[in-house]
């Protein structure tokens, strides 16, 4: 490791997706104690964020930024890419942003890198200046986003010419498996359900369409590719405790359910599922990335 590289990683002070998650299973009731941020931040690495930082560590290796660059991190959530970034590939300087004050809020508490800066916006109107940018990533944002061309038009607005965009998506419609197994079975309860799926919500997700997107708005030298992940729960609990914690669609979803639902989709989980002898449950996630420049 480069001293600079170590003298970076030394004044990064935030919390691995792993780490979140075994803090979040220890402390148990105390959470109910603590700020809502920090609580919604740690039910966000339990449900989503330890998947979402094994891709985002292979799409940064993809991405390929050289050091000492400024960065962008448009839907940053929790910090867990800004983190890596930090971590890993030495920049100058990197500006995190999410629509959601509780992310930021758990963000600034997981990471006191100095050359890490916070704050609170939209992805389709960057408060930002022009061609000051060298690397914009964004991350399991653009399905949320009302306008997703617009927030690609400000990530190129911002950047410098030359400079590097990277985008990565879950492939809600067949490959975040988790989710197709609870929805599948969710559905198949409550047609009603249909109205709530990922999958079906946001077309942007499916193959071949984020990188229609980008090519669309006037990205230079696209290149797209999918990232799968093993996904292994260590049981039932492991897959089923998450979706009790009201951070992201489907637990949202199922917390406005009333518990004869909840008990008949958990049942139904508990049977379709691929259990394994030692009661694991291993299963896959895919994402779609893209790059290009500007």
């Amino acid at each position: 490791m480069s001293p600079a590289l170590d003298r970076r990683r030394s004044l990064t002070t935030f919390l691995p997706s792993e780490a979140v998650w075994s803090i979040g299973n220890r402390i148990g009731g105390f959470l109910k104690n603590m700020n809502d941020a920090w609580v919604s931040g740690i039910a966000y690495e339990r449900f989503m964020g330890r998947w979402s930082n094994l891709v985002a560590q292979k799409f940064l290796s993809w991405l390929d930024v050289a050091p000492n660059r400024i960065w962008l991190d448009v839907g940053c959530g929790t910090g867990s890419l800004t983190g890596l970034i930090l971590e890993s590939y030495q920049p100058k300087e990197i500006i995190s942003i999410d629509s959601s004050s509780d992310f930021i809020s758990h963000a600034q508490r997981s990471i006191t890198n100095s050359f890490a800066h916070f704050k609170v916006g939209l992805a389709q109107s960057l408060e930002l200046d022009s061609n000051s940018i060298d690397a914009v990533v964004s991350g399991l944002v653009l399905n949320f986003v009302p306008q997703p061309k617009d927030a690609i038009l400000e990530m190129l607005r911002v950047t410098k010419p030359g400079g590097k965009i990277g985008i990565f998506l879950w492939d809600y419609a067949d490959g975040m498996q988790m989710l197709r197994y609870f929805w599948d079975a969710a559905v198949e309860l409550d047609n009603n359900a249909r109205e709530h799926d990922e999958g079906i919500r946001f077309p942007i997700c499916r193959k071949g369409q984020l990188e229609s997107l980008i090519r669309e708005v006037g990205l230079g030298q696209v290149e797209a590719t999918a990232i799968e992940i093993k996904t292994v729960f260590q049981n039932f609990d492991d897959y089923w405790q998450p979706f009790l914690g009201k951070v992201g669609a489907a637990p949202r979803f199922l917390m406005s359910m009333d518990q004869k639902y909840r008990q008949k989709l958990e049942d139904k989980l508990r049977s379709s599922l691929p259990i394994g002898n030692d009661g694991s449950i291993s299963l896959y996630a895919r994402a779609w990335v893209v790059k290009g420049t500007a």
